[in-house]
């Protein structure tokens, strides 16, 4: 069955045929702590005999999310230590992010602001606390980048958006503005030129990092959508959560990537999941992700390669963890494991 709304809850998913009706009471008990929301065009890529599906793995409540493990907390990248003023995180020195809204399109079940975000989470910024937020970064001249995130900014609407942007072309030492979305690919249709032509709205220099993690979601809707974003000059840049069951594996992980690529879309980061509570079923190791970023080095192009990044628990910063190729003894190994010597012997 395919939806024509988006499915808010666990009966809901139900009714869509999406989960087995006898799974209703745990998965209710899942919806009631963490938020659940499902598009039509995410619903509709979802094989519910499959019980493997990658699209529902990333959207589906799970029973496994009520388990927490060791070391997960409710902030894993310590937003929180690092927000002077509500909806502003300042971690790096010349740059922040900016969080207006607190709401998704849909809601991923690795979300690392699961606590924070849906319908019982943080609310969106009022018009005071938003002034207070802009008041942070004007007083800061150090800031040169902001980071829309949330929640979800695209989300709001091109007035909302145009609103933001204009005041930041009158902050003259910010001199980028990017955008952290899913919206292109889970809600394609709300990419309206009203919407790009609010991104672009004060003139800032512009990017979009779109938010995606099976090719799958790479729909001809999708597609349609970015490329409207990157017709209107706006480059794009993509961010994956390395997943287990979804993308750990190098024939999907590297399909994905070029996808990206042939749609214009740079390969930006792929981000080690983080210890959010509940989400353990879906992290690998870095060991994994290291053997896989080893795996997809040679096989595919040198556009398709991401940086697999870690964001260091309780807000120390995000730090590339790639596989290493220059050993301390002299030697260099290549894509294919042969170890040479380096620098070449002279004879």
């Amino acid at each position: 069955m395919t939806a024509a709304r988006t499915l808010r809850s666990a009966a809901a998913l139900a009714e869509a045929g999406l989960i087995a009706p006898e799974r209703l009471p745990a998965l209710e008990a899942v919806a009631a702590r963490y938020a659940v929301a499902i598009t039509p065009d995410m619903a509709s890529l979802i094989d519910p005999a499959n019980e493997s599906d990658p699209i529902a793995r990333q959207f589906l409540p799970d029973e496994a999310e009520l388990l927490e493990s060791p070391g997960e907390v409710a902030d894993p990248i310590g937003d929180e230590t690092h927000s002077p003023v509500e909806g502003i995180v300042h971690r790096y020195p010349d740059r922040v992010l900016l969080k207006p809204t607190h709401t998704c399109a849909v809601y991923c079940r690795f979300c690392f602001r699961r606590e924070m975000v849906g319908p019982e989470g943080l609310a969106n910024l009022s018009p005071e606390k938003l002034d207070a937020a802009f008041a942070y970064i004007a007083a800061h001249p150090e800031i040169w980048e902001v980071i829309v995130t949330g929640g979800d900014p695209l989300v709001l609407s091109p007035r909302r958006l145009r609103d933001l942007g204009e005041r930041l072309a009158r902050i003259d030492h910010v001199k980028v503005v990017r955008f952290h979305t899913r919206v292109p690919v889970v809600d394609p249709a709300a990419i309206t030129e009203d919407m790009v032509q609010a991104l672009k709205a004060g003139g800032k220099t512009v990017y979009v990092a779109l938010h995606a993690n099976h090719p799958r979601e790479l729909t001809d809707a999708a597609r349609a959508a970015v490329a409207r974003i990157i017709d209107a000059g706006i480059p794009m840049l993509s961010q994956t959560v390395l997943l287990k069951g979804v993308n750990d594996d190098p024939e999907t992980l590297g399909a994905l990537m070029r996808g990206f690529v042939e749609n214009r879309v740079r390969p930006y980061y792929l981000h080690h999941g983080d210890h959010a509570p509940g989400t353990a079923h879906l992290r690998t190791t870095v060991e994994e992700g290291r053997a896989l970023m080893r795996a997809i080095r040679g096989r595919f192009s040198g556009l398709c390669q991401p940086t697999y990044v870690l964001d260091i628990p309780d807000g120390h910063g995000k730090v590339p963890i790639g596989p290493d190729y220059l050993a301390v003894d002299g030697q260099v190994e290549d894509p294919n494991g042969g170890a040479h010597a380096y620098p070449p012997s002279q004879t």
